[in-house]
């Protein structure tokens, strides 16, 4: 386990780390086709995600030009509406900005104000410059620094998109604790040369027997109060 006297700078992971996007995107593909039932709302969201993931790695394969998370979330949300029969022009183009209103965790914001207060934090999120801007205001997120991996024009787990938090941190990659509720996510950093912090949040991705991340918390709270430790 890393010791927190080793750590200089944290990073934080966004969706589903900080707030939760599967619960949000669900809410507001219900808020789009009213008639829809549980069942019905978790295939939708289905449809969302693989299209997000699958066009994600397609940037990462160079079979596509980079595009943000805005043009992607529209192409997402418009493969909804068609699955679904949706054909409002309005509902469709509110549900393509769902990611700009996700509920943060219950945790979320008071442990990134109490580590505010004992280390430089960063935000580092595959969500476009646009949609984090507006995700942070909508859910009560106060970094010192967030940062886009539109910066990079590229996601998570490409290398130069945790470049940018390690060169916004100015020291060495290993005094960085990255922090996510998914083990892809780590893994990225990890080969970055990062530390890394698995926090368990519901519908992130958890880590298997072969990973070796520096910590593992089963709330934010848990792990903040390990790191600000005196």
């Amino acid at each position: 386990m890393a010791d927190a006297s080793d750590i200089e700078v944290v990073v934080l992971d966004v969706l589903g780390t900080m707030v939760d996007e599967p619960g949000g995107l669900r809410a507001a593909i219900r808020d789009a086709v009213p008639a829809s039932d549980d069942a019905s709302a978790d295939q939708l969201l289905i449809v969302w995600q693989e299209h997000v993931e699958h066009e994600q790695r397609r940037i990462e394969e160079q079979s596509r030009a980079y595009a943000n998370t805005e043009i992607i979330d529209r192409e997402a949300a418009q493969r909804v509406a068609d699955r679904a029969g949706l054909t409002g022009s309005e509902a469709i183009g509110r549900l393509a900005t769902a990611s700009q209103r996700l509920e943060p965790w219950n945790d979320s914001v008071a442990g990134l104000t109490r580590l505010t207060r004992r280390f430089p934090v960063l935000g580092l999120s595959n969500a476009g410059r646009a949609t984090l801007l507006r995700l942070n205001a909508y859910a009560g997120l106060r970094w010192h620094q967030a940062l886009s991996a539109e910066d990079a024009r590229a996601y998570k787990p490409a290398p130069e998109v945790y470049q940018l938090a390690i060169d916004a941190a100015g020291c060495p990659p290993e005094r960085v604790l990255m922090v996510a509720a998914h083990a892809w996510d780590l893994r990225g950093a990890q080969a970055a040369g990062m530390r890394t912090a698995y926090v368990h949040r519901p519908g992130g991705d958890p880590p298997k027997g072969t990973d070796t991340f520096d910590r593992r918390s089963n709330t934010l709270d848990e792990l903040v109060a390990e790191l600000t430790a005196t």
